[in-house]
């Protein structure tokens, strides 16, 4: 075949290329000039990349060493570097493959002189950042409670996202911003003394250099003929500048991304990269991948009349050759408990019609959600996996908190002493440790035994000795209290008066709320036993039910892990109001958050390719309190006609479309109507939950109630019945 004019006669790519549709084909014959590649959700993105990259060697219009193609994980440039090699015979030695850090760190360490830094410079890690940052509070003799180490660099991390060096840093409103700003410069000057840099300096620093030494910068937009970026919609400001210098050479800039996927901006990224690349790129071509290879043709339907209530977007329609296919199921449940259980028997009865356990997954908004599922599975005995992320009872906040409540059960844990006695901090360090350890081997007696015997001695002293005699004192206290105190009501006590739950409180690290959400449902978890020794006891056995033992395993994880990945059937749990849209991302970023979140949504469904099942339960607790849910906005945005739609009793039933939702050219399928239940203001009413209560007020299927003993909450008019 002719590629942009040169013949080019490798079969294997030949082959690609004819198996290409045509909006895909023009996405790989346009080299020249900028060029956005709009690929919605299974459009066949990595194809149309990798083959434009080998055509673009192949018909030489350039060598590996002028072409650079940068993406964000390195598996992506791992499978992409591996497609481009089949597709050219071979490996292209000299090509400039890799993630936006490794493509930095090449350049760095050429350059690293300019900089101030030997070419030997260290990459710093999280952990590593955050001691140095310890360090310098510590110096400075600033208050660490007051200004957390954890919060200072997640500050200083996102100046750098959005490159913005310490000189560049607006004056600072705030105390804390103020706090940040005058560790930030230290902070810089003390890694140029070490030789070193943290990720963030990977982008930030390239960036610096590229400005202040312009005769760098004309060396590589000499070099890169070609320039290919992948999820574009994911970069940061940063990535964003470095980008636009690289491409002020030859102008062949290739973005691939999906506007309607950028989920991610709570970690940097910004949409309006992708949404202004034509302004920021005079004369570029946009081309839509719209035809899917992935999904059934309701699925499709149903993502696509949800995303299409976002107005920040550039607007596309999947649509697909295939006919057929089941609709997407959005089932009603009774409470998480349900949820669980329908989800388990939905699974093993496919997995008895012949479906891989592999080819299934459960798709959550928050990490404290799959809790109740892991159980669920452990209780049938299917094997499943948590992906990106520690299964529930193997995250750390968890781990500590089952280890406050093992001391509490059994004084001779010394494991479970030695993990709480200094979380949070309490001034006992490790040569306080040394000593209880010594004595109590010498003794031959528990951790706990040791330390209480040294209260009455001179070995330990002074902080140490009051926070530990304060700590056994608690332990006490609280094993007394297990007699009179309900032990759901007695884990909240511990874990609020031990300061672990403040301590999280305090971190403002983008993972503390997600760790404190996992801290309520620990205990949501708890009052579903009949003691607190038989919660710990069933905790073991899930412990011990390992997952190295089956190949097939169901697949457990957030709506942002599953990003890139796709099933024949998926689960969508807990779309229900004050859960999804998550309340956080609202009231951070308002009404882009929730677009955001809409996102979100449309890449959980997407990720399906046969079966999609949305559920949300009439009754959720939150806080160990039981409040009755909504379905989601997200739920009534949903086109009819791509629906099946099955309440909580098992009855079909109409929901309310939001009158702001564009209408939609259908013709809605018929549905059985619930028996009428009519209420007016003032009528007395019984809620099984809630118990009695008297009618404020009626909107449609929603009634307003003033609950004797609980007070007033919105609940659906299924769930009453007259007093």
């Amino acid at each position: 075949m002719s590629f942009e004019g040169q013949e080019i006669t490798n079969p294997v790519f030949l082959e690609q290329v004819s198996s290409l549709n045509p909006a895909q084909r023009q996405a790989i014959e346009v080299t020249e000039g900028p060029l956005l590649v709009l690929a919605g959700a299974g459009t066949g993105k990595t194809r149309v990349l990798t083959t434009r990259l080998a055509g673009i060697l192949l018909s030489q219009r350039a060598w590996p060493s002028q072409v650079l193609a940068v993406t964000f994980t390195n598996k992506a440039a791992h499978e992409m570097r591996e497609r481009v090699a089949n597709l050219i015979g071979g490996p292209a030695e000299g090509l400039w493959l890799g993630t936006f850090h490794s493509v930095c760190v090449r350049i760095l360490r050429r350059h690293a002189e300019l900089l101030g830094l030997q070419s030997s410079f260290t990459i710093l890690d999280t952990d590593d950042q955050l001691r140095l940052v310890k360090q310098i509070i510590k110096a400075e003799e600033i208050d660490e409670k007051k200004y957390p180490p954890r919060v200072l660099t997640s500050i200083i991390s996102r100046w750098k996202d959005r490159a913005l060096t310490p000189e560049k840093v607006s004056t600072p409103a705030s105390d804390f911003e103020k706090a940040a700003y005058h560790i930030y410069g230290l902070y810089q000057d003390r890694l140029k003394v070490l030789n070193a840099v943290d990720f963030g300096d990977l982008i930030l620093l390239c960036l610096k250099l590229f400005t202040e030494h312009s005769d760098v910068l004309a060396q590589y937009t000499t070099q890169f003929h070609y320039i290919l970026v992948d999820e574009y919609q994911d970069t940061n400001v940063a990535q964003y500048l470095w980008l636009r210098l690289l491409a002020q050479g030859s102008g062949n800039i290739c973005c691939v991304g999906d506007d309607d996927q950028s989920i991610y901006g709570w970690r940097g990224a910004e949409v309006g990269n992708i949404l202004r690349f034509e302004k920021d790129f005079p004369g570029a071509i946009i081309i839509r991948l719209e035809q899917n290879y992935r999904s059934n043709a309701h699925i499709l339907g149903a993502a696509s009349g949800l995303i299409a209530q976002n107005a920040g977007r550039f607007g596309k329609t999947l649509w697909t050759e295939q006919t057929g296919g089941e609709k997407v199921r959005i089932q009603g449940v009774w409470d998480g408990e349900e949820e669980a259980r329908f989800v388990g028997d939905e699974v093993e009865a496919l997995h008895r019609k012949g479906q891989s356990l592999n080819s299934m997954a459960i798709l959550v908004r928050a990490g404290f959600q799959t809790r109740e599922f892991e159980e669920r599975f452990i209780t049938l005995g299917v094997p499943y996996r948590v992906i990106g992320g520690p299964r529930f009872y193997e995250r750390l906040e968890i781990r500590d908190a089952l280890a406050y409540m093992r001391i509490v059960i059994q004084p001779s844990d010394s494991l479970a002493f030695e993990r709480i006695m200094n979380t949070p901090k309490r001034g006992i360090g490790t040569s306080t440790l040394q000593i209880l350890h010594q004595y109590a081997r010498y003794e031959e007696i528990p951790l706990t035994e040791a330390t209480l015997r040294l209260m009455d001695t001179d070995e330990l002293r002074g902080k140490a000795k009051a926070a530990l005699e304060g700590l056994l004192f608690d332990i006490s206290r609280w094993r007394k209290q297990l007699e009179t105190t309900p032990h759901g009501e007695l884990a909240r006590i511990i874990l609020d008066e031990s300061g672990y739950t403040a301590m999280w409180q305090a971190d403002k690290s983008p993972e503390a709320p997600g760790r404190l959400e996992n801290l309520k449902e620990f205990v949501n978890a708890i009052d579903e036993f009949e003691s607190l020794p038989a919660f710990l006891e069933h905790v073991s056995l899930v412990m011990e039910n390992t997952s190295g033992t089956s190949v097939e395993m169901v697949n457990l994880m957030t709506l942002h892990s599953a990003k890139g990945l796709e099933f024949n059937t998926v689960f969508l749990a807990g779309w229900e109001e004050g859960l999804f849209p998550h309340p956080r991302a609202l009231g951070e970023a308002g009404g882009a958050g929730l677009e955001e979140e809409r996102r979100l949504a449309y890449v959980g469904l997407t990720r399906a390719r046969e079966r999609a099942i949305i559920l949300f339960a009439a009754n959720r607790r939150v806080h160990n309190q039981w409040q009755s849910s909504l379905p989601s906005r997200f739920v009534e945005e949903l086109p009819l006609e791509h629906t099946e739609r099955t309440n909580v009793g098992g009855h079909s039933q109409p929901f309310r479309r939001r009158a702001s939702a564009p209408k939609l050219q259908t013709i809605q399928p018929p549905v059985r109507s619930l028996d009428k239940k009519e209420f007016q203001v003032n009528q007395r009413v019984f809620h099984l939950k809630f118990g009695y209560g008297r009618v404020l007020s009626v909107d449609g299927d929603k009634v307003e109630i003033d609950f004797d003993h609980t007070g007033v909450k919105m609940v659906m008019k299924s769930f009453l019945e007259s007093a």
